[in-house]
């Protein structure tokens, strides 16, 4: 993968914001389960986009997978570590988040199973052969989670254990991510390492014909234009506008999901848009999308990102858990005291005439304390300029992906 200066983000893209459409319908359902993770979710996914976004370029990511593999960490996490990593993942230090979680996670990989699109989202454990970590940690993991504990030579063969879990990443997301955990990622004094995978593949409801598709300008940061193919097509679409951005939503088979892509009316728009960019002002512009005859142009656009993500979690006030001397890890092992030493994500997209193909992984790799490393009139929607996107699940509302495009 390509870790170009201006790719910066998790599951990550530049001045695009794909949504699926469940914003208005998880609002309505707020009340559910998966309603309230919905909105822990979203709440969380613009947290980070703001830290993402301070960069210049394409950004993509998956908040969806960095908070599953975040919360798995945060269920072993105890005293002021747990309050820190709850409130930064606005998880509300409620144990009985771990079960909202988790029913949302088997409710995305049940939906994904009835056909229309692929989506389906794994968690596992790799531990340090012979660790004696704490049955009633790993039991939660695996009843809420679905995330088996997989024994590995951390010890004597570090190399060989990253192998295994990138080869489980890879065979996880369509090998679509490739080598998540870097060289060196894993150390003899790794005790624990915590994945998630995330895949997602769906065709358009209305797909663009290629024939449609022409190379056009796409204005980019400080007037520049560069040509880039342009998809098209004229449909019934809803779309949502006021006076400084549009919102367009193009729905997937089934219509389970969605894409939404927030376009400022400015070419020059973007930097306003993402200051305002919040789960209340998704929420609001969605519950105004209104069907219409709408002339869309979209890019035919992919994104790979990659992104160590400890200084960006730090900046959302994650501390301790980073901190040898002050994390409190008692509830995953009591043989001695872990820390974070690395969060890693990777995510690619891909958006064509036919539709979307996504995935996104994380890991937290835990070390033990003493072991010190760091590591009506038709409407016009032509997106030829920045704008951001996410792809969104309709019954929560939770957006798993999450991005813009500056550059296609």
């Amino acid at each position: 993968m390509t870790r170009a200066k201006h790719v910066i983000a998790i599951l990550g893209c530049a001045a695009a914001f794909v949504v699926a459409q469940g914003l208005v319908r998880g609002a309505v359902a707020a009340g559910t389960s998966d309603g309230k993770v919905g909105q822990m979710n979203n709440a969380f996914a613009t947290d980070l986009y703001a830290e993402l976004a301070k960069k210049d370029g394409n950004v993509f990511f998956s908040p969806t997978s960095l908070q599953t593999a975040l919360a798995m960490t945060w269920a072993g996490a105890r005293g002021a570590t747990a309050e820190e990593m709850a409130k930064s993942l606005h998880l509300g230090n409620d144990p009985k988040s771990n079960e909202e979680l988790g029913h949302f996670l088997q409710t995305l990989n049940a939906d994904g199973k009835k056909g229309g699109y692929e989506l389906a989202v794994a968690n596992a454990l790799w531990g340090a052969r012979g660790y004696p970590f704490l049955p009633d940690y790993l039991s939660l993991v695996k009843s809420e989670y679905g995330g088996n504990l997989n024994d590995l030579d951390f010890a004597t063969n570090p190399e060989a254990a990253r192998k295994i879990i990138n080869d489980w990443v890879a065979s996880q997301t369509q090998d679509k991510i490739q080598d998540l955990m870097p060289f060196g990622s894993i150390q003899p004094s790794t005790r624990l390492v915590l994945t998630n995978a995330i895949y997602f593949k769906g065709k358009w409801d209305l797909p663009f014909e290629k024939s449609q598709t022409h190379d056009a300008d796409f204005a980019v940061a400080g007037g520049e234009k560069v040509k880039a193919p342009l998809m098209y097509q004229q449909k019934h679409f809803r779309l949502a506008e006021d006076e400084s951005v549009q919102m367009l939503e193009l729905p997937y088979g089934h219509d389970d999901l969605a894409m939404w892509v927030m376009l400022p009316k400015a070419v020059d728009g973007l930097s306003t848009i993402e200051k305002g960019l919040t789960s209340d002002r998704l929420s609001a512009l969605a519950g105004q999308l209104r069907d219409q005859q709408v002339k869309v142009w979209l890019p035919r656009f992919k994104i790979e990102s990659g992104f160590s993500m400890a200084d960006v979690l730090q900046a959302l006030g994650i501390h301790r858990a980073f901190n040898p001397g002050e994390a409190d890890f008692s509830g995953m092992a009591s043989a001695e005291h872990f820390y974070i030493s690395a969060i890693i994500h990777k995510a690619f997209v891909n958006v064509d005439e036919e539709g979307t193909e996504a995935a996104a992984a994380t890991g937290v790799v835990m070390m033990g304390a003493t072991a010190v490393f760091k590591p009506k009139p038709i409407a016009v929607f032509r997106a030829d300029h920045p704008f951001v996107f996410a792809i969104v699940h309709q019954k929560s509302g939770a957006m798993l992906f999450m991005g813009r495009l500056a550059k296609p």
